[in-house]
């Protein structure tokens, strides 16, 4: 019997009420954003106009995140065309607006905070050919040519598959590729929008790979929907096949109560994601994050700085 997870991210919430919720086990607790750090960082990131991950996905580790300096910068707007039941972001229709000055206030964004690692992310644009896959690049480009230091790790959509897309982020040079595949096999269809796909996702990274061998990429799986240890473990060989290295996985928390949000059927103890770690390493990741608070850019630096095995 088996034992029974910031980088800087920019986007809005999603203003649905909320009813009372259920109180979470002790061993969920998160810290409250404060310092002076946490207050330049919002301010930094109100005035340029940009948007976080951080807030829009209500991330349980924003205060300890903002109040070291690290964020997760989420591009391409706050509205996203898909309706996972696990996210906060808003759905709706982007309508092919671009903010083609994005990309430069990102990068100003990460020189005026002295970042050595940032996390680009984005909301799901299908309503763009690309995906949105030019915008994520010309991002990259412009914060490698302004801070040549910065180390960037790029979180992307499936980009329905596209190889061109995922060629087109590629070829801007990330130092970390990541795409999550959320969930295990089983629960795909439940979890994650009608357009989004496990078999999908899993091509995503393996193209990611095959462009750029030496190239790390890296995944994340939510716990705590309904699936057992042993889909779990399937879900990690999967990734492992496609040649993933990096792995976080993270307690999944009801963002709101609203009826579109899935209800938590299982908190998942501390041992329980000590011992998915485990089995990780066994696997052959460099690196597994794991644990009740962990996000896929959480600690984003000490996964892409993890040693080679």
């Amino acid at each position: 019997m088996k034992p029974e997870t910031c980088n800087l991210q920019l986007v809005t919430l999603n203003p649905e009420p909320t009813l009372t919720r259920p109180r979470h086990p002790d061993w969920i607790r998160a810290r409250a954003p404060i310092g002076e750090q946490y207050t330049h960082l919002k301010s930094l990131v109100r005035g340029l106009q940009l948007h976080t991950v951080c807030e829009s996905a209500r991330c349980p580790n924003l205060g300890e995140c903002w109040s070291a300096g690290t964020a997760t910068v989420m591009i391409l707007g706050n509205v996203c065309t898909r309706a996972c039941r696990f996210c906060a972001v808003t759905t709706g229709n982007p309508r092919g607006i671009v903010d083609e000055d994005e990309p430069a206030r990102v990068a100003q964004a990460v020189v005026e905070l002295h970042l050595n690692y940032v996390v680009v992310t984005s909301v799901d644009r299908d309503d763009l050919p690309d995906g949105g896959a030019r915008i994520f690049a010309e991002t990259i480009r412009h914060i490698k040519t302004q801070s040549p230091r910065t180390r960037v790790e790029v979180l992307t959509g499936d980009f329905r598959g596209a190889r061109a897309s995922i060629e087109t982020v590629i070829a801007a040079q990330p130092d970390v590729f990541g795409h999550n595949i959320e969930t295990v096999r089983r629960l795909t269809p439940l979890v994650r929008d009608r357009r989004a796909g496990y078999e999908q996702s899993l091509e995503v990274l393996r193209i990611a790979k095959e462009l750029a061998p030496q190239q790390r990429t890296k995944s994340s799986i939510l716990v705590g929907m309904g699936e057992t240890p042993e889909e779990v473990i399937e879900a990690m060989r999967d990734l492992r096949a496609v040649g993933v290295e990096l792995l976080a996985i993270g307690q999944y928390l009801q963002p709101t109560q609203h009826k579109r949000h899935l209800p938590i059927v299982e908190y998942i103890t501390p041992e329980q994601f000590a011992w998915y770690r485990e089995e990780g390493l066994k696997l052959g990741f460099r690196y597994v994050a794991s644990g009740p608070l962990v996000r896929s850019s959480y600690r984003a630096w000490e996964a892409a700085l993890a040693k080679e095995i």
